[in-house]
């Protein structure tokens, strides 16, 4: 009989650059910068090269700065952090670069009224499975999508104690993401379903922006159990 792994049995990341597509951006940068104190090679993409160079600069720890398409060419990993009204279209004009990388979607398709924050459905189902549908040549998964820009981009927070939900189709793929986001003090990567499990995930964030703004916090997600 097979040993049954252990699921906390991750492996060994730290030699892959990542690349984050959106690096400008609050979650983006966020993200660059954990990673990169972490000791992470980090890249951070922009449609204008001069914004994403001096992005990287701010941010320091070794963090480089290229346009979209050089950050997506250089990574081993990328992280697509973009807008969801840009979503789509960066993905689209990106294709043969991300063709054969693993690709992890945070994008939270959300919409903003009086009453607040709600939850976005695209065809597609979820921001992750559009990106699976335009990018038959990368490896999709789906994970960071419950982190506060404000916490990752403190840098007088040491720890964010919080849990990362990863969805993919590879197990494989969902251990690297998950090895990833354990780089980061406090962070645990937790293998969370297949990407069709995708939605509820980003549509938990509508929640926590309800959460945050009644109880003046950055909440996010601990899994108890396990």
């Amino acid at each position: 009989m097979t040993p049954t792994k252990d699921p906390w049995e991750l492996p060994d990341v730290s030699g892959l650059t990542v690349g984050v597509l959106g690096g400008t951006g609050d979650q983006g940068r966020g993200l660059a910068y954990r990673l990169a104190r972490a000791g992470q090679p980090v890249i951070v993409g922009s449609r204008a090269a001069e914004r994403a160079e001096a992005a990287a600069a701010e941010l320091g720890h070794g963090v480089r700065g290229l346009d979209n398409a050089g950050c997506a060419r250089e990574s081993d990993v990328v992280i697509v952090a973009v807008p969801w009204e840009g979503h789509a279209r960066t993905l689209e004009a990106l294709r043969e670069e991300l063709a054969g990388k693993l690709v992890v979607d945070c994008v939270n398709p959300l919409g903003f009224d009086k009453r607040g924050a709600y939850a976005l459905v695209p065809e597609e189902g979820s921001a992750a499975q559009q990106a699976a549908a335009l990018l038959p040549g990368a490896r999709v998964t789906a994970a960071f999508h419950h982190l506060s820009a404000v916490l990752l981009q403190d840098p007088a927070v040491e720890k964010i104690d919080t849990d990362v939900m990863v969805l993919g189709e590879s197990r494989a793929d969902c251990e690297l993401v998950q090895a990833l986001a354990a780089r980061i003090p406090g962070m645990r990567g937790v293998y969370a379903g297949r990407l069709r499990n995708a939605h509820q995930v980003e549509a938990l964030v509508a929640n926590l922006i309800s959460v945050n703004r009644r109880y003046h916090a950055h909440a996010g997600v601990r899994l108890t159990d396990i």
